[in-house]
């Protein structure tokens, strides 16, 4: 927690830290989100949005590229190495075709390792800042920067090695994570709404770093099955209701299969009522 601590006070400085070198002393490669799954309307753009493409399953996005939901849309990516995900053939025990007409491409994958997976939510905007990848036996993740500029998303972040960070930036703050599940959203003017941990791997977790108005940075320490909400001074644990429905969200972001399963969700938690689930 203290090396999330330093990446945070440092990244908040306008310096971020950039791991090129592994443990292995192998050179990081530039790293790839995965589209596995898109529902409804969803675009991205590698020029800042000044061009908009459709997202499919299967769209390898790099470093640079912007991805956008509109109000009906979702989409979850996997970041790492690239994924070949065959389009509109069946694999068996990979991939079947789409049986739901607003999913385009896949209905299910089954990762060989357990992944880094975000799911952006509706009426989002996310920016891959920063993606790179060691050459190992293993998927790791060496240095990961997303930027939220407006919405919500739900992440669930492998243990990571000690050479690997994990940052997710808002208007207002920026998340460090390290092995945890957790869910940020924003206001409209893009301010934090709340950031809400799941669960954690170990005495990893999350730090928040969030600045205020007047330009001071507070640091949090987001635990296991807490929240945070502006003007609270401390993260306070999260419902038994919330808890229930943050299982089910995971629990499919981290399962081999992704089912077609719908989630309403309390406006009061996480902004605008909508779904969680394809």
């Amino acid at each position: 927690m203290k090396k999330l601590q330093t990446l945070l006070a440092i990244a908040m400085g306008g310096a971020l830290l950039n791991f090129g070198i592994t443990a292995s002393a192998q050179p990081a490669k530039p790293g790839y989100a995965t589209v596995i799954r898109v529902k409804g309307e969803a675009n991205y753009s590698l020029d800042d949005g000044a061009h908009k493409f459709p997202l499919i399953a299967g769209k390898f996005l790099e470093a640079g590229a912007s991805i956008y939901t509109g109000a009906d849309g979702m989409v979850d990516v996997i970041l790492g190495k690239a994924i070949d995900l065959p389009q509109a053939t069946w694999v068996p025990d990979r991939v079947s075709l789409a049986v739901d007409s607003p999913v385009r491409g896949l209905v299910t994958y089954r990762p060989s390792e357990e992944q880094n997976v975000v799911r952006i939510m509706p009426s989002s905007t996310l920016v891959i800042d920063k993606l790179t990848t060691v050459s190992s036996g293993a998927d790791t993740v060496s240095d990961t920067e997303l930027d939220l500029k407006k919405g919500s998303l739900f992440a669930s972040v492998k243990k990571l090695s000690a050479a690997a960070q994990y940052l997710v930036k808002t208007p207002t703050g920026i998340a460090g994570v390290r092995g945890t599940q957790f869910a940020i959203s924003l206001n409209d003017d893009g301010s934090i709404k709340n950031v809400t941990v799941y669960k954690t791997i170990g005495d990893d977790g999350l730090v928040l770093a969030v600045t205020s108005p007047g330009g001071a940075t507070q640091t949090y320490m987001i635990e296991s099955g807490q929240v945070w909400e502006p003007g609270n001074p401390n993260p306070v644990p999260i419902t038994p209701q919330l808890r229930g429905l943050l299982h089910d969200i995971f629990s499919a972001l981290r399962t081999p299969y992704y089912g077609i399963v719908s989630y309403d969700y309390d406006r009061t938690q996480f902004g605008e009522s909508t779904d969680f689930g394809f």
